[in-house]
């Protein structure tokens, strides 16, 4: 790489690392922990790439970027954030970030953004859309896991293509919210947004009303699938005359559409009419790491917005992580909001977490679910669901190297935790050399402590 990049984050360890790397890799380094300090080079004319966090000790970095939009139209920036929420990336969208990752971000993935950023041809950037987004940051769709944080950014690529979009997911999963969150953020937030069901079209004047309301905003046809067939050729017409002020089209459903249609239960022309781009929204069970960071933000919702809310124990997030969560996000809240009110204590206990969902609906917990299912099956289905997720676009350069990093890190941390931390024995286990496994154990930061063996 070759070029000057400007570093403001206000963690020394980070500034630190991205210092030496990108020097490493050929390029001069100017790194603060002030966004006063930042603007300041930028005004002089400093760097040809900016990376910087959202949220700095003397402002927001998002609110920087139209400033740096209209004082270096053609200056790249790449925006990393602890604040792992869809608003992040789509106001990160917004104001036309090169790029955005969430922290903790891959080091070498953030190498090859930043030197595709020194490589662009000066692209000018446009301009921030105005708007009021308040109402927005109260939305749940939280998740720094990467499935999460890929739909994340694909929400951002078209929430202003003007593409229709399907968006399916099992109930729960927070459909609407995206399809809200795709409307408030677009060119059309000034204008309505309406939600529509099959109700809505049964009579043969349905269809009218529904335009009428819209006026050229959002339409979001909700449960696609459960509309019967006759109703679904109303809605393809609907589509094909929209009238003067023709509206976005939306759809959520809880079945993958593209099935539908082959068993016969969506119309073949409606699909390729919505199919424009397709959003698969994660069940709870394939992010089980979330489940503490949005136990946290609906425990400080049920408390008035008090950061100091209680948290999950480590006991809790095991009983929580191990249940299948039929209801998915939304049975999620509704627990946190029975816990806000009768537990007391600092910490949600494990007994606590027990009783709450023995009001639940009775499942087996995951491992028991997934024990006859062989892993490269598993691997295949989440694999799809990463594809699937990305629509018609495909996922970032460096899938492999991102895939076996992912594969590689847990399986290192469960040898060596079976091993009680013994390097050599963990190595004889794995079949690899003992110098092998040291390198990719500080590759991948793993940290070996030594103990009681898990079997």
């Amino acid at each position: 790489m070759d070029g000057t990049v400007l570093v403001a984050d206000d963690d020394r360890t980070i500034r630190t690392v991205l210092t030496q790397a990108l020097t490493r890799a050929g390029c001069k380094v100017h790194a603060t922990s002030s966004l006063t300090t930042l603007m300041r080079w930028v005004a002089e004319g400093k760097g040809d790439c900016v990376i910087t966090d959202v949220a700095m000790p003397d402002g927001n970095g998002l609110e920087m970027l139209p400033k740096i939009s209209l004082d270096r139209p053609d200056l790249p920036v790449i925006v990393i954030s602890a604040q792992n929420t869809i608003m992040t990336a789509i106001k990160a969208a917004e104001a036309d970030a090169f790029d955005y990752l969430p922290k903790p971000f891959d080091l070498p993935d953030l190498m090859k953004r930043t030197a595709r950023a020194l490589d662009r041809n000066g692209t000018p950037k446009r301009a921030m859309p105005t708007g009021d987004g308040d109402a927005q940051d109260e939305l749940p769709l939280v998740g720094r896991t990467p499935v999460m944080q890929s739909l994340y950014r694909v929400v951002a690529r078209v929430m202003n293509a003007d593409l229709p979009v399907l968006i399916w997911g099992e109930s729960g999963t927070g459909k609407s919210l995206i399809g809200k969150a795709i409307h408030d953020y677009s060119d059309r937030r000034s204008l309505p947004f309406v939600t529509v069901t099959a109700g809505d079209l049964q009579d043969i004047e349905g269809p009218a009303r529904v335009l009428a309301r819209v006026r050229g905003g959002t339409l979001l046809i909700d449960e696609i699938g459960d509309i019967p067939q006759t109703l679904q050729a109303r809605i393809a017409r609907m589509m094909d005359a929209p009238g003067e002020y023709s509206p976005r089209f939306l759809a959520t459903s809880q079945t993958d559409m593209a099935a539908a249609m082959k068993d016969g239960t969506l119309r073949r022309d409606l699909y390729y009419r919505l199919s424009g781009a397709t959003l698969h929204v994660p069940n709870l069970r394939d992010r089980v790491e979330d489940i503490d960071l949005l136990a946290t933000h609906f425990l400080e919702r049920a408390e008035g917005g008090n950061a100091g809310a209680r948290r999950l124990s480590e006991g809790a997030i095991k009983v929580f992580a191990n249940y299948p969560w039929p209801g998915n996000v939304r049975q999620l809240e509704h627990a946190m909001r029975q816990l806000a009110l009768t537990s007391r204590a600092p910490q949600i206990t494990q007994t606590e977490a027990e009783q709450v969902l023995g009001a639940q609906p009775d499942q087996e917990p995951l491992h028991a679910q997934a024990s006859t299912e062989r892993l490269g099956a598993s691997v295949e289905r989440h694999l799809r669901r990463y594809f699937d997720l990305h629509g018609t676009l495909l996922p970032p350069p460096g899938l492999y190297g991102r895939i076996l990093r992912e594969v590689e890190a847990p399986l290192i941390e469960i040898a060596l935790a079976s091993t009680a931390g013994n390097q050599a024995k963990c190595a004889d286990l794995l079949g690899i050399n003992r110098n092998t496994l040291r390198k990719k154990i500080t590759d991948l930061d793993i940290e070996v402590t030594r103990g009681r063996k898990m079997m």
